[in-house]
């Protein structure tokens, strides 16, 4: 027949097993309607195709300077490199989360005491003094019965891969900042230039003006009216400049530099390119749910459905096996030294707490709740995103063409009212309104084709496009000097976010 040790034995695996987990069990999140979802503007303003790689959809635009920027952002922009320490955080954190699956108690206790004894009566020949040693090992082990503490590394673990998301995220909108920034800078500096040029014009026209006035053949107003004009077309070139300097200092924040002159931007200053439609490899409804962001919420939702099982739990027993054992040690002789075994299970429960337990269930649901509606509200923000920013990239072509075609007008009718005004068949308000209108569309289709490139950005930003499964969250230098402080085993070895086209 088996001895006791030998029955506990297979007891133990035998009530572990029948353990259960209250609280609900987290299902993928589902939007029916993103299936099925269709718009017209983003079938107009994208086409399908594999080149070039989605997540790297800044190489459309050949631009090597834009490369390298966003290269120098990946390794140096502060708020990148908070996300991937975070994914660290987060698996620290899940590592504590994991200890509940073992013996929460595991306590060497060792002491040594000094004592006297005062003996009293005829038989005492004197008072005795000794030491007393004692060294003993405790355990307790909570056993996870209702599964609080499985729930607990269930919310862990998604908080794990919702960190991993939101690097990814994070590098999804650095990605586009940075694209957004350069191609404002070069719109910036392309407006710049055409300030410049027309200010040129213009002066040459004020020279004409003051010359024949100066001669007595023609009247003031014609010089007023040209010097009026050259200034203020002179006016907008500071305005030009600061815009451009500021946007030199927000690409510098972006990736990581002190605020300066960025030299090796001279190359291509204020070429502006002119986009055509997204190339998506995917339908854009598949693409709106891998959208880090998307990701990152359902995890959310994960991580707090675990945590009203956790809250749950608390509202039964909880049922622990405790062990100790000790070694007593007396100095002296005539006292024995002996050895105390003990071991046992204990129930606990406060059955009375006048429902503070069931109203903090009530609170981690409606937590969770709150996050599922957020998620709800994050896909329809995301279709959005997708959509608006799909119109605008079209009705930005459509502007930017028509721009062109009246600039292309413009110039012409500059050139007739001049010719016209030298011979004498029209007055100089006519130059004036030609140079003024000239100014207007060439600045106008410089505003379209920056615009249509922000939009581009925008709807490669809207459909999750920019994040690079292949980058560690943290850099080499960084883990030495975390490693020299702190004993982070291998930890800081996370692997960078693999798929976030499933759930985790």
């Amino acid at each position: 027949m088996p001895g006791p040790a030998c029955r506990s034995a297979l007891i133990l695996p035998a009530v572990l097993a029948g353990c259960m987990q209250v609280g609900p069990d987290f299902q993928p999140m589902r939007d029916p309607w993103v299936a099925g979802w269709h718009s017209p503007s983003l079938d107009q303003g994208s086409r399908h195709g594999v080149s070039p790689d989605f997540r790297q959809w800044w190489a459309v635009f050949a631009d090597p300077n834009l490369d390298a920027l966003i290269a120098e952002a990946d390794a140096h922009n502060t708020s990148l490199r908070v996300a991937g320490l975070r994914i660290a955080e987060a698996r620290a954190q899940l590592a504590i989360a994991q200890t509940g699956r073992y013996p929460q108690l595991q306590q060497v206790r060792a002491e040594s005491l000094y004592l006297k004894r005062d003996q009293s009566g005829a038989d005492s020949a004197r008072d005795s003094v000794f030491w007393q040693s004692s060294l003993g090992f405790e355990i307790g082990w909570e056993i996870d019965f209702w599964g609080r503490f499985s729930r607990a590394i269930e919310s862990a673990d998604a908080a794990y891969f919702a960190s991993q998301a939101n690097y990814a995220d994070a590098m999804v909108l650095l990605r586009a900042q940075v694209a957004n920034s350069y191609f404002a800078l070069r719109t910036a500096e392309a407006r710049l230039d055409i300030a410049r040029e027309n200010a040129r014009r213009q002066e040459r026209s004020l020279q004409i003006t003051e010359r024949l006035f100066r001669h007595g053949e023609n009247d003031e107003l014609d010089w007023q009216q040209a010097r009026s004009q050259y200034l203020a077309t002179q006016a907008t070139i500071p305005e030009f400049e600061n815009q451009v300097n500021a946007l030199h200092n927000a690409l510098c924040a972006l990736i990581g530099r002190p605020p300066g002159p960025m030299p090796e931007l001279a190359a291509r200053y204020g070429q502006l390119p002119l986009p055509d439609r997204a190339i998506l490899q995917d339908v854009p409804a598949s693409l709106l749910l891998r959208r880090p962001d998307i990701r990152a919420a359902e995890q959310a939702v994960a991580a707090q459905s675990a945590l009203v099982g956790v809250a749950e739990a608390d509202l039964y027993p909880s049922l622990s096996l405790l062990g100790s054992i000790a070694w007593t040690f007396v100095s002296a002789g005539n006292l024995p030294n002996s050895v105390d075994i003990a071991a046992g299970p204990s129930l606990l429960w406060n059955p009375l707490d006048y429902g503070r337990r069931k109203n903090a269930v009530r609170v981690e649901d409606a937590r969770l709740q709150q996050l599922i509606e957020l998620y709800h509200q994050d896909v329809r923000e995301a279709a959005r995103e997708a959509d608006d920013a799909a119109s605008s990239l079209l009705r930005s072509l459509q502007s930017a063409g028509i721009r062109h075609d009246a600039s292309q007008a413009a110039q012409r009718s500059l050139s007739l009212a001049s010719a016209q005004y030298r011979e004498g068949f029209a007055d100089f308000q006519r130059v004036l309104d030609a140079q003024q209108l000239l100014l207007q569309q060439q600045d106008g289709y410089l505003v379209s084709r920056g615009n249509a490139v922000s939009s581009l950005v925008a709807l490669y930003k809207a459909l999750g496009g920019g994040w690079d499964s292949a980058r560690a969250p943290i850099d080499p230098a960084t883990r030495r000097q975390m490693q020299q402080r702190t004993d982070w085993g291998d930890m800081l070895d996370v692997p960078a976010p693999q798929d976030l086209g499933e759930p985790k």
